[in-house]
C-alpha cells in the first residue's frame, strides 16, 4: 500500500541506460507508480507538460545532454522534485547536484526499497509546494495563484521564491537556488531558531548524512552577500543554529 496523499505518483525517467531503466521500471510498476521514459531534453520538457509528473529521476550520465544543466532549468522553471542517478557516490559531483537545485542523489546499484522510500519522502514533503509546469508552455500562473505568498520584504531586502531572485538595497544579488532557499526559508520564520539538521531537512529536502557544516558554509555566503548595518540580520545561536533576527541584538 502506498503511503502517502497521491493515488498513484507519476515518475518521468530521464536516461539513456537501458540497464538501469529496466530496474527503474520494474521497481516502480511493483509499487504501482505511472513512469514515462524519456532520453533527450526535448521529450523530457514535452513529458514535463504532458504527464506532469510528480517526480523527475534524472540519470548523471547521459551522453547526449547535460543533465546538471537540465536540473537546474527544470528546477528553476517549475520546481519539479529531482532525483539524480549516477554510476558513482563521488562527493563532489553529489554536492554539485545538490547544490543546483536536486532534492536527492543515489547511485545506480540503488536497493529498490530505498529508492521508494526516497521518492515517497520527496514527494511528501514536495505536497505543499507542487510544480508549476505552466512556466514551461510559456503560460503564465491563473490570476487566482497567490505569487504574494513566495515574497517577503524587509527594510532594503525582497526575497522572491516565485522567479528566485533577491533583492538587496536596490541592486539584485545572485545567488544559487540553495542559498535563496535557506535565506527565504529563515526569513519566512522572523525570530525563530533552527538548528542545522533542521535547516537540511527544510531546505535541502532530504536526509542528510554526514557535515552539518554545509548549512555553516551557505550562511557565511549569504552575509558576504548581504553586508552591512540593516535592521535585520541571519544570526547565530551558539549551541542551536541560526535565525532571521528582525530586531536588535540585546548587549550583555
Amino acid at each position: 500500500m502506498i503511503n502517502h496523499e497521491f493515488d498513484i505518483i507519476r515518475v518521468l525517467i530521464a536516461s539513456q541506460d537501458d540497464a538501469m531503466i529496466k530496474k527503474l521500471i520494474l521497481c516502480l510498476t511493483e509499487n504501482a507508480y505511472e513512469t514515462v521514459t524519456v532520453n533527450n531534453k526535448t521529450d523530457a520538457r514535452k513529458n514535463l507538460l504532458s504527464f506532469q509528473p510528480h517526480i523527475l529521476l534524472l540519470d548523471r550520465q547521459i551522453p547526449t545532454m547535460n543533465s546538471l544543466d537540465l536540473c537546474r532549468e527544470f528546477h528553476n522553471a517549475c520546481n519539479i522534485p529531482i532525483l539524480m542517478l549516477s554510476n558513482d557516490d563521488n562527493i563532489v559531483d553529489k554536492v554539485l547536484s545538490l547544490e543546483i537545485g536536486c532534492d536527492d542523489f543515489m547511485t545506480k546499484d540503488f536497493d529498490s526499497r530505498e529508492l521508494i522510500a526516497r521518492i515517497r519522502a520527496i514527494v511528501r514533503r514536495s505536497h505543499s509546494n507542487m510544480p508549476d509546469f505552466s512556466t514551461l508552455s510559456g503560460t503564465s500562473p491563473s490570476a487566482d495563484s497567490d505569487s504574494s505568498a513566495k515574497c517577503i520584504t524587509f527594510p532594503g531586502l525582497v526575497i522572491n521564491l516565485t522567479n528566485y531572485s533577491v533583492s538587496y538595497r536596490g541592486a539584485t544579488i545572485e545567488m544559487p537556488p540553495r542559498e535563496l532557499e535557506l535565506l527565504y526559508f529563515l526569513a519566512s520564520s522572523p525570530n525563530q531558531v533552527f538548528t542545522r539538521e533542521q535547516l537540511l531537512d527544510h531546505v535541502w529536502g532530504y536526509e542528510y548524512v554526514g557535515d552539518t557544516r554545509t548549512v555553516d558554509v551557505h550562511i557565511k555566503r549569504l552575509r558576504a552577500k548581504l553586508p552591512g548595518k540593516n535592521s535585520w540580520s541571519i544570526a547565530t545561536v551558539w549551541g542551536v543554529g541560526y535565525k532571521f533576527q528582525t530586531k536588535p541584538a540585546k548587549s550583555e
